[in-house]
């Protein structure tokens, strides 16, 4: 009894503290006490126990009804965010006074629409992602339901807000609070494809020892309440001091991973680098491809001379936030800003890329605009799932667009759209129901010219009237890849005479002459641009030169032989008939 009314005045006690100062984003001395002993308040509004049906997490990418923010600390960047944020859904403020916050936003030219909502509450911190719900979906489409945790911080009062957003929205509250569920997480180190993919570091392990949970039950408890089937975690990073991925990494759609670079052996670089080699060797994308990597560099200080180790800022551009057709990052300094900027335009083209100061704060609590923001799903998804076309040698034959289209009421029609030129009219072109089972409807665009680049995306309809484009910025964004020339670049030392005998059933030879010796690469390529066969890489000899392939080992089809130097590149089309 004495123990317990002791631990109940030191924890009352530590709260006050608490409560009266900006927290950062890690834990503090007085936090660490506590964790320990810490009880999170239950609500009646959640339920302690699973959806009774299957459920799909969102992606970030999709539809949103709002996003939401706590107005405590950082308020200049919270005034940038919901700036852009109000034009693109509604915007939840948490706030114990919304004539303050109204002020302050009038005082940044900031006159806030209709989308603004305030929502008086009390709370610790201003770090949502971490302790607000996240959004899933009954049988991929229906019902929408929020989903919370075990916040890892004793923080009681950011605890409550997301049965505070239950009620506001009407919206059911899942919540792993409770035994045999309880499961200590937080939204920085969680991310999803959308398609029952999840990703986190393994601080997800570390954390729930104390519940004793191995991680195949840490795995059926995110598979019950998320519907995750294939849950990916990272080795921690040495000098990441929260251990969270969106501090590194970000999903850009279901099999595009944007990932922090690091010059060669630096700061968190090398674990990184190891992270992503374990990902590309063990996990495919939903769609049974590689991931598509894009690196976006990892900021030392202005002076470019330090890079984050145990205690330094941990500058990020990877923490960013997707808002319907805007995405939001941390910016810095000119230096790196303008290449960030770069790398979000091209890989995500349509987008209103917005970047925001995050220098010295919130970025030196070790947060950004990602960790300050918080997504809430629409309440009826139009889900356009799509495995974007690659490259391709192929001018002879349609391109077949297959993807997955479902809504609640069902869908009432869906067109592919595609131009091989922005500044012209896109084509329409119906889709039809191919796979009624598996929701798959599916087009072709017409064969193209070598050389030219294809532009497209899909619209559909439901029957409830409900309309979307995938991507969601289209017609100003697009899926796009490029018919490969077929003829190459002129190569000055080589002369390819022949590829015989064409139709290829065997022995196929490949016949050239070289002025002088050269170093020579030769492939086969299959009509996706994939590469099926290494015929030769080395030093090619001056005079006539015969290399040679099997056909007998390649599928029926077209394929391309395709030969480089560092003065060109050959391509030739053969068909395997073997």
């Amino acid at each position: 009894m004495k123990k317990t009314f002791l631990f109940a005045t030191v924890f009352l006690f530590a709260f006050c503290i608490l409560n009266a100062q900006e927290l950062p984003k890690g834990l503090t001395p007085a936090e660490r006490e506590i964790m320990p002993f810490y009880q999170p308040p239950t609500s009646q509004k959640s339920m302690a126990y699973p959806p009774a049906s299957a459920v799909r997490a969102m992606a970030e990418w999709e539809e949103l009804e709002a996003i939401s923010v706590t107005w405590r600390t950082y308020q200049s960047v919270l005034a940038e965010i919901i700036r852009h944020a109000q034009n693109e859904c509604k915007v939840l403020i948490n706030c114990t006074d919304s004539t303050t916050v109204k002020n302050y936003l009038l005082a940044q030219g900031i006159t806030s629409n209709d989308n603004v909502k305030y929502i008086i509450t009390s709370s610790n911190s201003v770090w949502i992602r971490d302790y607000g719900s996240y959004s899933v979906y009954k049988e991929d489409v229906d019902s929408l339901y929020l989903i919370d945790w075990i916040y890892n911080r004793p923080r009681p009062l950011d605890d409550v807000i997301p049965s505070v957003h239950a009620e506001y929205l009407n919206l059911p509250l899942y919540a792993m609070t409770q035994n045999p569920y309880r499961l200590t997480h937080t939204g920085g180190n969680l991310m999803f494809d959308g398609f029952g993919t999840a990703f986190s570091s393994k601080l997800i392990l570390d954390e729930n020892v104390q519940y004793s949970h191995t991680e195949s039950e840490i795995d059926t408890i995110m598979k019950s309440f998320m519907g995750v089937d294939r849950y990916v975690k990272f080795e921690v990073l040495p000098h990441d001091g929260i251990h969270h991925i969106d501090m590194h990494m970000k999903l850009l759609d279901e099999e595009t991973l944007l990932l922090g670079d690091y010059p060669s052996g630096i700061s968190d670089g090398p674990q990184i680098e190891a992270n992503l080699l374990y990902l590309l060797n063990n996990h495919l994308s939903v769609f049974g491809t590689p991931y598509k990597i894009v690196r976006i560099p990892m900021l030392p200080n202005q002076a470019g001379n330090s890079w984050p180790s145990n205690g330094s800022y941990y500058r990020t551009y990877t923490n960013g936030v997707f808002i319907n057709k805007s995405f939001i990052y941390p910016s810095y300094y000119k230096k790196y800003d303008t290449t960030a900027f770069r790398i979000y335009s091209e890989a995500l083209p349509g987008y209103n890329i917005v970047p925001i100061n995050c220098d010295p704060d919130p970025i030196s609590a070790s947060g950004a605009i990602h960790c300050i923001t918080n997504n809430i799903g629409v309440k009826e998804p139009l889900l356009i799932s799509h495995k974007a076309l690659s490259d391709t040698y192929d001018d002879q034959n349609g391109y077949a667009v297959n993807a997955i289209i479902r809504h609640i009421s069902e869908i009432a029609s869906a067109q592919l759209f595609y131009t091989i030129d922005t500044n012209q009219a896109y084509l329409p072109v119906p889709m039809v129901l191919s796979d009624a089972q598996n929701h798959i409807w599916t087009a072709a665009i017409p064969a193209q010219v070598a050389g030219n680049n294809v532009f497209y995306y899909i619209h559909a309809e439901a029957n409830s009237g409900k309309n979307i484009n995938r991507p969601i910025t289209a017609p100003h964004g697009y899926w796009r890849f490029k018919i490969l020339n077929t003829t190459g670049i002129s190569m000055e030392n080589v002369v390819v005479d022949r590829v015989f005998p064409n139709p290829a059933s065997a022995i196929t030879c490949i016949e050239m002459h070289l002025i002088h010796p050269e170093a020579t690469s030769v492939a086969l390529f299959d009509l996706q641009g994939k590469k099926v066969m290494d015929v030769y890489n080395g030093i090619l000899n001056e005079g006539m030169q015969r290399l040679f392939f099997n056909a007998k080992e390649l599928q029926q089809g077209v394929y391309f032989v395709k030969i480089e130097t560092k003065n060109g590149i050959s391509v030739h089309r053969i068909v395997a008939m073997p």
